[in-house]
């Protein structure tokens, strides 16, 4: 995969994505906008999206445990496998059916409750 080119501000903004997503600990989910909320850009899920994706040149960045506000696996096709992100989620106990995390609101983490700000 190609390395994505940042602009300094995105990549400030990205790696402040990367610091929470590493905090999500295994067996929980978040998703795009509680990201950006916690992090003062309430209206920019789209960009940490664009972090999930380019997240991918990161291994210690456990991006499968980000996804919709719906629990579904949006990022799923970002993986070098499309069925990884799911397998990674199984393998941490989250139950997925039809790209879409089940009790979801039992394993979502919310970095605004959870890391107390």
């Amino acid at each position: 995969m190609k390395p994505i080119k940042l602009s300094e501000q995105n990549a400030d903004f990205f790696e402040r994505v990367y610091e929470v997503v590493k905090l999500i600990p295994e067996g929980r989910v978040t998703s795009y906008g509680a990201i950006a909320n916690y992090l003062g850009a309430k209206r920019s899920s789209r960009m940490v999206g664009w972090a999930m994706n380019a997240a991918h040149q990161h291994p210690e960045i456990p991006a499968h445990r980000v996804v919709n506000r719906l629990g579904l696996l949006t990022g799923k096709m970002h993986f070098a496998d499309p069925d990884e992100m799911e397998q990674r989620l199984l393998l941490e106990g989250i139950s997925v059916k039809n790209d879409q995390i089940q009790d979801f609101k039992v394993v979502y983490w919310n970095p605004m409750e959870e890391l107390m700000l």
